[in-house]
């Protein structure tokens, strides 16, 4: 029979101890994780949606300003248009345009939209009420999805900024394809063939 030293018994219980800290201390650090990163997304002004509710369009017309759109793919099997290659809106006016995404592979895919905004403050004037850019998107193979925007152009535009792009990248998330097959199936609206 094999008996512990007391003293392999006491370091044994300290580590045993330190692991159950540490496997407290990540799960704790996992779940405040979404409500940290909304923290430091509003403190950063990232992804600074409204809500359609909270959104007041005014009846003052505003200054007129170009806006021009861009699309653009990182990586193979999805084909990524702007049904619209500009717009002449007014500040603080509702804007809606769509861009099309079609998967020309055999397989799912799933894509993140990244905006980018020309120029780069006007980031901080474009409020956005909808936009396919907020989640993760899979497409099943062969599929084709024509996707919202919904936004407004800040009032408080500087008067130097009279065009603005606003240019989206769709990447394809790696590791999502297994995941995919079961996900992809289309979100209810217009699917239209090209």
């Amino acid at each position: 029979m094999i008996v512990a030293s007391p003293k392999l018994s006491s370091t044994n219980a300290r580590l045993a101890a330190g692991l159950g800290v540490l496997a407290c201390a990540a799960f704790g650090f996992a779940y405040l994780q979404p409500p940290l990163y909304r923290a430091f997304c509003e403190w950063t002004g990232i992804n600074d949606v409204q809500k359609a509710d909270d959104f007041q369009a005014s009846s003052v017309a505003g200054r007129p300003v170009t806006i021009e759109f861009d699309a653009n793919t990182h990586g193979q099997g999805l084909r990524f248009i702007s049904l619209h290659n500009a717009v002449q809106a007014r500040t603080g006016e509702l804007v809606q345009v769509s861009f099309r995404v079609q998967n020309t592979s055999d397989r799912p895919i799933t894509g993140q939209a990244v905006p980018s905004y020309g120029p780069r403050h006007a980031a901080n004037f474009v409020k956005k009420l909808e936009c396919f850019c907020f989640r993760q998107q899979t497409f099943a193979p062969g599929e084709v999805r024509d996707m919202p925007v919904v936004f407004a152009l800040d009032r408080q535009l500087p008067d130097d900024v009279v065009t603005v792009t606003l240019s989206y990248t769709f990447f394809e998330v790696p590791g999502t394809s297994a995941d995919a097959a079961a996900a992809a199936k289309p979100l209810s609206g217009p699917a239209k063939g090209t």
